[in-house]
């Protein structure tokens, strides 16, 4: 490729990845999926690599998104809450492997699950009894959800047993399946209100 054709291309794709970001972050909607958005800060990111005379300090490829939203009070996390990285080919699951075993020797297993679309969230337990929920937020600071997660059934507020810390954190992801999803949006519907865009959004 040549660098003409990959400033124009970094151009569209910086274009469109602003679009989506002020969609998914501001809006709290989204026209694609995150693995199809994934792809193109992944082509953004590879371009911007091969020319870095095009860099530029406001491409959505350097900026880390912010799901803080307004009507939460935020907090700050006592440990930076980051997001897992991609891999979208053989080659660069290889390398992370390389990587991997560099660091922790040849005798390793891995342990592989399915990637579920849900809001990153950090339980804080005190005592035994659930004290705070926090999304990820910007990484640095979460909105407190601690009513909304004390609405989820699976998630305990009181402890059983005594055999745990006096305060420590669990991160997970809450989802929504997709029959829940379709009977949320359909209730919605019922009471001429938007649905939800995605389970991740209704989530």
């Amino acid at each position: 490729m040549k660098p003409e054709q990959a400033n124009t291309r970094i151009q569209e794709l910086r274009i469109v990845l602003q679009k989506l970001n002020y969609d998914y972050y501001v809006g709290h909607s989204s026209t694609i999926s995150d693995f199809e958005y994934d792809l193109l800060i992944n082509e953004l990111q590879t371009l911007e690599s091969r020319f870095p005379e095009f860099d530029d300090e406001n491409s959505p490829s350097r900026r880390v998104g912010s799901d803080l939203n307004r009507e939460f009070e935020s907090h700050p996390h006592r440990y930076p809450m980051l997001s897992l990285g991609n891999t979208y080919t053989k080659e660069e699951l290889a390398e992370f492997d390389e990587r991997v075993r560099k660091v922790l020797g040849d005798e390793l297993n891995y342990f592989c699950e399915l990637k579920y679309d849900g809001v990153a969230v950090a339980l804080t337990y005190r005592n035994g009894e659930l004290f705070r929920a926090l999304t990820r937020g910007d990484g640095t600071r979460g909105d407190d959800v601690t009513h909304n997660i004390r609405t989820i059934r699976s998630i305990p507020l009181k402890l059983a047993g005594s055999t745990y810390p006096p305060e420590f954190e669990i991160r997970g992801e809450v989802i929504l399946p997709a029959k829940g999803f379709k009977e949320m949006n359909l209730k919605r519907e019922e009471m001429n209100e938007a649905p939800f865009a995605n389970p991740r959004n209704a989530a």
